[in-house]
């Protein structure tokens, strides 16, 4: 495993002048590739120099477990240490959870928040420490809702690798082999990933603290279910007693009774409610004294002090307005700045710069004393119920401007040369919530200093986190070049993570606005890193493999796979036995009469070497007149197998489409020419006139008047068309409307029958394809021609149909 590689080396200063800050360069392995953190000019990756890193690190040693678990555990703060809470009434649940750990089985300890669960891990891991060969690992679940960086978490916790963060693969193999008893505080994930934490790790016994509003386990997991509940009452007095160091009154004895039925008996109001009565004596005492002793002159204590009453009973059941006014005015800061910051509470070293006061860092102890804050990991954030109590007090008014003023601070600390990666991670929830709630301008300076020390620092969700805030900032401020940096870091990071859809719009994106600036050297550190991508992809390294079309592979060493039935070849008489490596059912062999000849493939429904080029051969070939003979049925093999399915052809249905269309269109080029040919020489010599039509019009005003109109409209499919009338009659002396507008000829012909005598027998009865009786047949007047025959329908230019 590669060492870390930092560039340590100042830079030369001119005389007078401090040294320049000096770049933290931080190399780290990655999976299969080399990840160099650059803060100036971006990371860079490569991949990893065969013989360097894959091996599985070291675990740690008893002292070295001890170190590690000192490092998670809240930092001792500056100042007289206060007195702990003690444990109430808890023996029983420590007993049963300390011999349900010994038997290598999981809990999840559930109580509501404030219910004393993180002092019962603390005791429990006292009594734990000896009971597996990895020792105790103390986690903290908040703000995790995927066990990824929980597996991280435990890995880092467990093994010697300060530079290397494995691939997800890896990852799981080594966690495999731990074997120790995880204390996962504030737990905030349930159901399938849950799930998927505990069968990574089956060697390990988890204590899972949760609040009853976490989701629930699977009904799989089978954890173990222990609840906290609220103390009675004799137990809230002895904790009232223990926190004040005195016997409680009458009063307070009653005062106590009615908060515990007010609170359902949680520790953490009773805690509160101690360090009011602290706050009481003390303003009492020093009301006490104030009246024996006078004043002097250049006393400023003032003179009308008053002897202070109980809290009622909704001041110690929202306690937080109360305390925060009785204590002082660096805690009264820190406050409001943990009220901007969401509820986190920064480091006590930075309390001083943030504050602006040089004993800013005491303020934590006095608040932890008071019972506004409590332990989360190796911080301190306010304790359940603050926050609201905090912001209806008017504390989150200036919740912009403290925001503003800790993301600024934080840009410079996290990018100072001397800050080491391990302490920017340790900060990562009040760096992330300053992030959130700074300006465009500051989120893009904090964002861009503290997104390398997340990456060094292997907190690679935080990491992302960073890089897409910075990138939503960059974008509004209008800053380009920034903007290119965090989707060249996004682009990295999803290439180290296997995502390579994801790596290659980042990296393209990047690319894509550096060019826009002329930045040469960060272009080709953008597709240094896209060759990586396409490799990876080449390679067949995907998240999500394509459906495998084939059958699967065999099973190696002839293992227990699915028998699979497959057709073999007859070996011919006097040859070796051909044998398979795939599993086959086995059948009773036939007696080979001749070899197998060689498969053929399937030739086409129709056999032609090139496509139709009349209407007759796809009528041909689409309808054949003499039936095709059926295939012969192939020899016999030594494996029977089943028929294979094979696909329908889809060619003859397209060339009977096709046959169709050619045909509609034959129609119809016949019926065009019908239209516009030359006239009938059947019609009569110099007849150009238009003809009578046969069929009455509707419009006609009155018998007698021939139709000039020279229209013939068809007639319509499933109707009988009227025969010719006979000579004389009254009907043929019809004539259209001179008002009514001419409707334009039919387009369809129709040819009448040879001959159109009248019928003798009068009108045909209605037929069951016509249930309407016919209409009388109209008579044509014959024209004045030598032709006895006359026209029927004709049009102007060309008659289309003769009797």
């Amino acid at each position: 495993m590669p060492a870390a590689t930092a560039a340590e080396a100042p830079a030369p200063a001119a005389a007078g002048s401090a040294p320049a800050a000096v770049a933290r360069i931080v190399t780290l392995t990655a999976g299969d590739f080399t990840l160099t953190v650059n803060p100036v000019d971006g990371s860079e990756i490569e991949p990893r120099r065969p013989g360097t890193g894959g091996s599985a690190p070291a675990k740690r040693d008893a002292a070295a477990r001890a170190a590690r678990d000192a490092a998670a555990r809240p930092p001792v703060l500056p100042g007289p240490a206060a007195p702990l809470p003690p444990l109430m009434a808890r023996d029983e649940e420590r007993e049963r959870l300390v011999r349900l750990l010994g038997r290598g089985r999981s809990v999840r300890l559930t109580g509501p928040a404030g219910s004393g669960r993180s002092s019962l891990l603390d005791a429990v891991a006292a009594d734990c420490g000896r009971l597996a060969p990895d020792g105790v690992v103390r986690l903290s679940g908040y703000g995790h809702q995927q066990p990824g960086e929980l597996l991280y978490a435990l890995y880092d916790a467990v093994y010697e690798a300060p530079r290397e963060r494995p691939e997800r693969t890896q990852l799981l193999a080594r966690v495999r082999d731990i074997g120790a008893i995880v204390l996962l505080d504030d737990l905030e994930m349930g159901g399938a990933a849950l799930d998927e934490l505990l069968r990574a790790t089956p060697e390990c016994a988890y204590l899972l603290a949760a609040t009853p509003e976490t989701r629930a386990p699977s009904d799989d997991s089978h954890l173990e279910e222990v609840f906290l509940g609220g103390l009675d009452r004799a137990d809230c007095v002895a904790l009232l007693e223990a926190g004040t160091g005195r016997a409680l009154t009458e009063e307070e004895t009653a005062w106590a009774g009615d908060l515990r039925f007010a609170s359902e008996g949680l520790p953490l109001r009773f805690v509160q409610a101690a360090a009011l009565l602290r706050q009481r004596d003390e303003r009492n005492r020093t009301w006490a004294e104030d009246e024996h002793d006078e004043p002097g002159v250049f006393d400023e204590r003032p003179r009308d002090a008053e002897f202070v009453a109980l809290p009622t009973l909704a001041e110690g059941a929202a306690p937080a307005e109360l305390l925060a006014s009785r204590v002082s005015e660096s805690a009264r800061a820190a406050l409001r700045i943990a009220s901007a910051l969401g509820g986190e509470l920064p480091h006590h070293a930075h309390l001083p710069a943030l504050v602006g006061d040089t004993h800013a860092d005491a303020a934590v102890a006095e608040l932890l004393g008071c019972g506004l804050l409590t332990p989360v990991g190796t911080r301190y954030r306010l304790a359940a119920g603050v926050l609201r109590q905090l912001e209806e007090a008017g504390y989150g008014d200036t919740a912009a401007e403290e925001a503003r003023t800790a993301a600024r601070h934080y840009a410079w600390w996290t990018g100072h040369a001397s800050v080491t990666p391990e302490r920017v991670a340790a900060e990562a929830d009040a760096v992330l919530a300053a992030l959130a709630g700074a300006d465009v301008v500051a989120a893009v300076l904090l964002a861009r200093t503290a997104a390398p020390a997340f990456a060094a620092s292997r907190h690679w969700e935080a990491w992302e986190r960073v890089l897409r805030s910075g990138a939503e900032a960059a974008r509004k401020a209008g800053e380009v070049a920034e903007q290119a940096y965090f989707h060249h870091e996004l682009g990295v990071l999803a290439l180290c993570e296997g995502r390579l859809d994801r790596a290659r719009a980042e990296l393209e994106a990047s690319i894509g606005l550096k060019g826009a600036l002329a930045d040469k050297r960060g272009t080709v550190a953008g597709r240094r890193a896209l060759a990586l991508v396409a490799d990876r992809e080449k390679a067949g390294v995907e998240v999500s493999p394509p459906l495998r079309l084939e059958p699967p592979a065999p099973a190696p060493g002839g293992g227990s796979a699915e028998a699979v039935t497959t057709v073999m070849p007859v070996a011919a008489p006097g040859a070796p036995p051909v044998t398979s490596t795939a599993s086959t059912t086995p059948v009773t062999p036939v007696a080979p009469t001749t070899p197998l000849a060689a498969v053929t493939p399937v030739a086409a429904v129709i056999g032609r070497s090139d496509s139709p080029t009349s209407l007759t051969e796809v009528f041909e070939e689409a309808f054949p007149l003499t039936p095709k003979p059926a295939p012969q049925a192939a020899p016999a093999t030594a494996y029977a197998t089943a028929p294979a399915t094979r696909p329908r052809p889809r060619r003859k249905p397209a060339l009977l489409a096709a046959a169709g269309a050619l045909t509609v269109v034959a129609l119809g080029t016949v019926m065009a020419l019908a239209m516009s040919g030359p006239d009938d020489p059947r019609s009569p010599a110099g007849e150009d006139g238009p003809a009578v039509s046969s069929t009455p019009t509707p419009g006609a005003s009155a018998p007698g008047v021939t139709d000039q109109s020279g229209n013939d409209p068809a007639a319509g499919p499933g109707t009988v068309a009227p025969e010719d009338p006979a000579p004389g009659s009254p009907a043929s002396t019809l004539t259209p409307d001179p008002n009514q507008p001419p409707r334009p000829p039919s387009r369809k012909p129709v040819t009448p029958p040879p001959s159109q005598k009248p019928s003798p027998d009068g009108p045909r009865p209605p037929s069951p394809d016509n249930p309407k009786p016919p209409s009388p047949d109209p008579v044509t007047t014959p024209p004045t021609t030598p032709d006895p025959t006359p026209t029927t329908t004709t049009t102007p230019a060309s008659p289309t149909a003769t009797l």
